[in-house]
């Protein structure tokens, strides 16, 4: 079977209960690199065992990751996606980023939907679905900057497209208390954004998004000033986004972000007492 022409970069850190079967999803990809930031628990001698080359980067923020790849990575191919090691690469999306790099008229990058599972179910309604990210894009002309405990793109929303095909997220594959205790420290990322950022939109810049994306940023942004910002976003994955139609995991989530917000929230209060 030929390989596809799409460079794949993955970030890791102790991933070998994930690596497999992250890597088995883009097993047609002729160009694989793993952008490790110091595993000791076998996850770089899975991947090369598994075909994908390995370099080691001591991790800071994972804009840099993604951008040391595509600046010092030595990808081959000119389409490059970005992936994490809890994610896997579905049928449909491969389908799509071939057909997207065979017809040559691209735009600079696009977003990438992403199913969320928990305990394995799709939260297909409180996990936001499509919840997109921009994942796919020009080795050239995408490079990523940090906001809060994630990244995003450097690019107009202009250059930026939307498929459909989507990644399936893992996010809870190393268990609840490896999630809280890693949002517990994304927690104080989020919550210096939210003091930087808090005043900087007005309600009526909703009306003039120009995507989905770009408001979901927008209501973020607003809700920094909002009160009771744990119950206020359980009421909204649970009620407005019609979470109880997953049932029990769509009502496990809702609080588990709850609990999310009150860490930012306890930690704003914090720096701001300092």
């Amino acid at each position: 079977m030929s390989k596809l022409k799409i460079s794949i970069v993955v970030l890791t850190y102790n991933e070998a209960i994930n690596i497999e079967r992250c890597l088995k999803s883009v097993s047609w990809s002729d160009d694989v690199l793993v952008i490790d930031s110091g595993s000791t628990d076998g996850t770089c001698e899975m991947a090369i065992k598994l075909g994908a080359r390995v370099i080691f980067r001591a991790f800071d923020n994972f804009a840099n990751q993604r951008n040391f790849a595509l600046d010092q990575g030595q990808l081959i191919n000119d389409w490059v996606l970005h992936i994490d090691a809890d994610e896997v690469v579905s049928q449909e999306l491969k389908s799509e980023l071939n057909v997207i790099i065979d017809k040559g008229d691209c735009m600079a990058a696009y977003r990438v939907p992403s199913k969320l599972m928990l305990m394995g179910q799709w939260l297909k309604y409180s996990g936001m679905y499509p919840l997109y990210q921009v994942r796919f894009g020009s080795r050239e002309k995408l490079r990523f900057h940090m906001v809060g405990h994630g990244q995003r793109e450097i690019l107009d929303s202009n250059m930026v497209g939307n498929l459909k095909g989507h990644l399936v997220h893992f996010n809870f594959s190393k268990g609840i208390s490896e999630w809280l205790a890693k949002h517990a420290r994304y927690a104080r990322d989020e919550a210096v954004t939210s003091i930087e950022n808090a005043g900087s939109y007005r309600w009526r810049d909703l009306f003039f998004a120009k995507n989905p994306m770009e408001r979901r940023r927008i209501l973020k942004g607003l809700s920094y000033s909002l009160p009771m910002r744990p119950l206020l976003r359980f009421i909204y994955i649970y009620f407005f986004r019609k979470g109880f139609l997953d049932g029990r995991g769509g009502l496990r989530y809702a609080l588990l972000i709850a609990t999310y917000q009150w860490a930012i929230d306890m930690n704003m209060i914090e720096k701001e007492a300092d």
